[in-house]
């Protein structure tokens, strides 16, 4: 008995093993064809996010069809509660003339929120290896009914509940699911694919099961933290490090719509290393082709007292455009800048197309304000665009509005930074609180060494919005306010969570209260050209008679701008100085306005010494040479004063007096007054400096005659001194000189003893 059961056994071991062995036996299924694979989506309006999905599916070369466009939307706002049943609605539809193929592969997906990252053959070779007739995407939260979780079959490792904005499949095991639909639009896609999944009698038969190690479908909610980005040197891809897989299809669910669009920067093909910015000059408008410039409202926010504002209406006075073409909104809430509007206005009130101003007599709040700017443009159907930009924005790039309307693109912002600093007009990611976060290539895109076009989440101080996107996705008109959220961040997050408009111009009631699906408007920043910097409004005094002349600490480059010489760089490039004496170097150092400045700054102050022998301002209280003057101190300019001596006179001194390193200290800084009937001349002296500076600050001939400088051991007198210009002559031991008399008018000199 023993030895029949032992031949039985091994009888059937031996025809087991001739079937695995044979010839004969069945083959591993060849290779799916991608033709053989066809990709369904549902959009019913073409949104931002839908045409990054088609185009990401136009890289890879996807047969895509798009079921519902223009169809209206009553699957509920599924963004934020349950719906989306209109989607498998028109999958039933569609897959009901496809269900006798049985070699056909559907990928069904959601586009508004997904991208592609690889190809079809990729697609088709990994859904053969699941071994599977049906492949549900999968995820690690489960929505929307939690009490199902314990349900789900238990998985060893990987992701275990279904997400249904991914599946793939054999067309008549699609066709079996879907046509067991019998709801509502308005109810819930995913518990319905939830609920046939978790029956174990139709997962076996319909051989269904999750992508539980994102092979090809990667969820983002709930797994940011295991994606990465991998540069390759023909794509970028997306790959996710827990399960070291490289989804296919990539896809923002939940709250992940902002991480899918910093991914899309980049995935598939938008920007790499090699290759830079691959889509910037897609669908651009060449405005050389239009037969004449679109119409731009301008919209200036003046919220708070902002330096170098009169230098701010220049620029944009300067700006490549025509200004016809120009209509100009200004809100002021400032009393004190109210005076620069007034001055720009006069000597421009014929150059734009319109100019209007709303001051603070007005009493509006930021938000209200720019409300009010945007109607202008979104009310009136000639308007192409309407750019937006705070007094605190510097654009020093010309060409900044025509590069922008180039780009095409429905809101798009230049990228401006603190000079020296990190700080810009973007963020490029937020906090789950909903504020600043640090994106990976922020410092990159600040600094420029990625340079694109960057969908980003927050944006502020200045940016293009197409009028058309105003009378259409963006019409509602109080977008400045939210709940408690400053207007910048109400206007972004409301054109990012474009969810909740109502079918106003439907003529079914019922369809009346039903929600569009998401349908975010797309925030660009362009860092392409460098256009300009933010000012710095901290710490700005207005109690000065000319304040900009404090801001050489915080806004440095401005200060610059505006006080410096415009030839005082050629000091240093092309040897730009004279020696009409010697050891007397001349050279140019402040602007015209700087002079200017300090000198009303001091009659302002108007408490002149009176040239007297007598002064408690100085140790000892006794000037042996006075001057009738006034100290930097006195008008509470002295670190200033000091700081420029250090950047600006410092160099000077270093390239003239060869191997003598300054320290860019004085104690003595003062504005001389030289008047006839007050202090004519200075008696022959030293200085108790190192060296001295002696800056003009006014014109020989126009304000005042006569007037210079002698130096009695060369006998060498300069008596036609430069406005702006400066001398630089030693102080003690070889250089005695005199101030020679003015004769008539009043003559202004700045002058520092440094290294005392």
């Amino acid at each position: 008995m023993e030895y029949l059961t032992f031949c039985f056994v091994f009888s059937c071991w031996m025809k087991f093993a001739s079937s695995v062995y044979s010839t004969d036996a069945p083959q591993a299924p060849a290779h799916i064809p991608k033709e053989k694979l066809l990709v369904l989506t549902v959009a019913t309006e073409e949104t931002d996010g839908f045409l990054r999905f088609m185009q990401s599916a136009k890289y890879f070369n996807y047969t895509v069809k798009v079921l519902g466009m223009g169809e209206g939307w009553k699957g509920g706002d599924v963004g934020r509660s349950i719906g989306g049943g209109q989607k498998i609605r028109l999958l039933k539809e569609a897959m009901e003339a496809l269900a006798d193929q049985e070699d056909l592969v559907v990928l069904s997906v959601d586009s508004y929120d997904l991208i592609f990252a690889g190809g079809p053959e990729e697609i088709l070779r990994k859904f053969q290896q699941a071994n599977h007739k049906v492949v549900f995407a999968a995820e690690g939260l489960v929505w929307p009914d939690k009490k199902l979780a314990d349900q789900y079959p238990s998985v060893r490792s990987g992701k275990r509940y279904l997400n249904s904005g991914g599946i793939i499949g054999y067309a008549p095991y699609i066709n079996s699911i879907v046509s067991q639909w019998n709801l509502h639009d308005n109810d819930d896609d995913q518990l319905f694919y939830t609920k046939i999944y978790l029956d174990p009698l139709q997962r076996q038969t319909l051989n269904m099961t999750l992508d539980h190690k994102c092979q090809i479908f990667q969820n983002l909610n709930g797994a940011v933290d295991e994606v990465l980005l991998k540069f390759g040197t023909d794509r970028v891809r997306v790959r996710n490090t827990m399960y070291d897989s490289l989804p296919a299809v990539v896809h923002g669910n939940g709250n992940t719509k902002m991480y899918l669009n910093y991914l899309a920067n980049y995935v598939p093909n938008a920007w790499s290393y090699e290759h830079g910015c691959s889509h910037c000059d897609d669908d651009v408008l060449d405005l050389t082709q239009l037969k004449e410039y679109p119409d731009v409202m301008v919209g200036v926010f003046i919220e708070q007292p902002t330096p170098f504002l009169p230098e701010f209406f220049q620029r944009l006075l300067t700006l490549d455009y025509p200004k016809d073409k120009l209509r100009v909104f200004v809100h002021n809430n400032e009393v004190y800048h109210e005076k620069h509007i007034q001055n720009f206005w006069e000597e421009n009130r014929n150059v734009f197309s319109s100019f209007k101003v709303v001051g603070p007599e007005e009493n509006l709040s930021q938000g209200e304000a720019r409300n009010m700017g945007m109607d202008l443009c979104r009310k009136d159907a000639t308007c192409d665009y309407y750019f937006s930009i705070d007094s605190d924005v510097m654009l020093t790039n010309r060409q900044t509005l025509k590069l922008l309307i180039e780009q095409n693109r429905k809101i798009i912002g230049p990228l401006v930074t603190r000079h020296g600093k990190l700080w810009s007009n973007f963020w490029g990611a937020l906090s789950l609180d909903g504020y600043y976060a640090r994106s990976e290539d922020y410092v990159d895109i600040v600094q420029r060494k990625r340079v694109g076009v960057w969908n980003i989440p927050y944006m502020a101080h200045v940016y293009l919005v197409k009028g058309s996107a105003l009378r259409n996705e963006l019409k509602e008109r109080n977008f400045f306010i939210l709940e408690k959220l400053d207007p910048d961040m109400a206007l972004c997050r409301n054109a990012r969570e474009l969810t909740s408009h109502r079918e106003k111009d439907s003529p079914s009631p019922e369809s009346f209260h039903m929600l569009k699906p998401p349908k975010g408007v797309f925030m660009y920043i362009t860092n392409r050209h460098d256009f300009g910097r933010l000012i710095s409004t901290a710490n700005y005094n207005i109690s000065h008679y000319n304040n900009d002349l404090w801001q050489i600490f915080e806004n440095p480059v401005d200060w610059k701008e505006k006080y410096i010489h415009q030839n005082y760089t050629r000091i240093f490039t092309e040897n730009y100085l004279e020696e009409p004496c010697p050891d007397v170097y001349w050279f140019p150092v402040f602007s015209e306005k700087a002079c200017d400045e300090l000198v009303e700054e001091m009659e302002h102050y108007g408490s002149w010494s009176g040239g007297k022998h007598e002064d408690k301002r100085i140790a000892g209280g006794y000037e042996t040479v006075p001057t009738d003057d006034i100290h930097m101190k006195q008008i509470g300019f002295d670190k200033e004063w000091l700081h420029f001596i250090r950047e600006f006179i410092s160099p000077v001194t270093l390239k003239v007096f060869s191997g003598y390193y300054t320290k860019g200290y004085a104690i003595m800084n003062f504005v001389v007054k030289y008047t006839p009937d007050r202090q004519a001349y200075l008696r022959p002296h030293h200085d108790s400096s190192t060296f001295t500076i002696n800056i003009a600050l006014n014109n020989k001939d126009r304000d005042f005659q006569g007037g210079g400088c002698r130096f009695h051991r060369y006998n060498c007198s300069i008596e036609s001194p430069r406005k702006g210009w400066s001398f630089m002559h030693p102080g003690r031991l070889t250089h005695l000189h005199e101030g020679l008399p003015t004769t008539n008018g009043t003559r202004y000199i700045a002058v520092s003893f440094i290294d005392p």
